[in-house]
């Protein structure tokens, strides 16, 4: 037990009283005395200052799954802190009341699950620490998921990626077109595009709309004009936001994440007015993202979105973060370049052709995940091991392997 108030508290609450009832009864009390709801938020500053020392990407807490520890992320492994006091059920739906909002608590009970960024102070020597949340409900109790949001970005050329793909990311070189990058959970999408949005942001004049469900990194307006719209304060969801957006003069668009039909829908109509969209994907390979924007839709309308999908796509960035020797983590990717090639391939739905064009074309600044990763290995970067466990194609990663001696 961490909360001085937590006894009090279960004696206020009847024994028979679960799930969202308890939670309701919870937040009343926390509610009608303040308090403990400043206890509450000074307990979490604590973890928090716990998980930056650690340099932990994740923190979790809350709900039967946790067994009353603090588990973290740290540079790919997430282990339970043995050494720290325990978190109980009712702490960590404590915990979680107290940095939400009268909105986002109605919402957490509507939907289940949440999603907000939370800024925190944790100490006089350095700005406020950014964190992406998610509350969702296991077994009828709160579990919490937080993750620090770096506030250092990265540049372009420290990447890995070519020449010629940061030009087309550059608004000053390419004024339209669709533009992806792709990883499962954790891949580091969210870093590298805030990557391309302060390349924009610093090279042109232009304004660039941001629509995040949360906001993630706060870009300072520079030579261009950044707005942020979050999902649930300043708009309703990714669709309505890119329409929106139209109207508010964007030279750039970015679209958070393709979720569904309609915002893929959306997005595509946008990209073919003549502007500039950025969105990520979680998909594992550039060909996949292909596949999987083409699957959302019924069979009758593929081919129309396989023919506009041709026309406004120009790269996809498929990526990933593998260990490596220093027991951190390095970027490794793949990266397509769409030309008329590309084009015709995507029309026709031949979209196996992708893969050698992808092999083949270096020159372009294209390579596969197994290419990326086999350059990292002569490099000494990472393992054999791990080259085999994080590519695409186990198959073509062994073939490569194979002759590297």
């Amino acid at each position: 037990m961490s909360l001085s108030f937590l006894q009090k508290l279960n004696s206020a609450i009847p024994e028979y009283v679960f799930g969202i009832n308890r939670i309701k009864y919870i937040n009343k009390a926390i509610t009608e005395n303040p308090d403990w709801k400043t206890e509450s938020y000074d307990l979490l500053k604590q973890l928090l200052v716990k998980m930056i020392s650690r340099d932990a990407s994740d923190m979790d807490f809350g709900g039967p799954r946790s067994r009353g520890k603090i588990w973290y992320r740290v540079y790919g492994d997430k282990t339970p802190d043995l050494q720290a006091v325990e978190i109980t059920e009712d702490e960590a739906i404590v915990i979680a009341l107290s940095i939400l909002s009268s909105d986002q608590k109605k919402l957490l009970i509507t939907n289940k699950n949440l999603d907000f960024a939370l800024s925190v102070k944790l100490d006089e020597d350095n700005p406020e620490y950014r964190f992406r949340g998610n509350i969702f409900f296991e077994r009828n109790y709160l579990a919490v998921n937080l993750r620090v949001i770096k506030q250092k970005l990265f540049s372009m050329d420290s990447l890995g990626i070519p020449a010629q793909i940061i030009k087309r990311l550059d608004l000053q070189h390419e004024k339209s077109g669709l533009f992806l990058i792709t990883g499962i959970t954790g891949s580091g999408k969210s870093s590298t595009l805030d990557a391309v949005i302060d390349m924009n942001n610093h090279n042109n004049s232009s304004h660039i709309i941001i629509i995040g469900n949360p906001i993630e990194f706060i870009h300072n307006s520079d030579k261009s004009i950044v707005s942020h719209r979050e999902i649930g304060s300043d708009v309703k969801d990714f669709q309505s936001g890119t329409i929106e957006a139209l109207r508010q003069d964007p030279d750039i668009i970015v679209v958070g994440e393709m979720r569904d039909s309609k915002t893929i829908s959306t997005v595509l109509e946008v990209t073919d007015s003549g502007h500039k969209v950025f969105s990520t994907l979680h998909t594992s390979s550039t060909i996949d993202s292909i596949h999987r924007i083409i699957a959302e839709f019924s069979p009758d309308e593929q081919e129309r979105i396989r023919y506009r999908l041709a026309d406004v796509l120009k790269v996809v960035i498929s990526q990933k973060l593998v260990p490596n020797k220093q027991n951190n983590l390095t970027l490794a990717k793949e990266i397509l370049s769409v030309d008329y090639s590309v084009q015709a391939a995507i029309r026709n739905g031949n979209i196996t052709e992708l893969f050698q064009m992808l092999t083949e074309g270096k020159s372009q600044g294209m390579f596969t995940m197994q290419q990326d990763l086999y350059r990292l290995f002569k490099a000494g970067v990472i393992t054999m091991q791990t080259a085999m466990n994080y590519c695409n194609n186990k198959k073509v990663m062994a073939n490569l392997l194979k002759y590297s001696n």
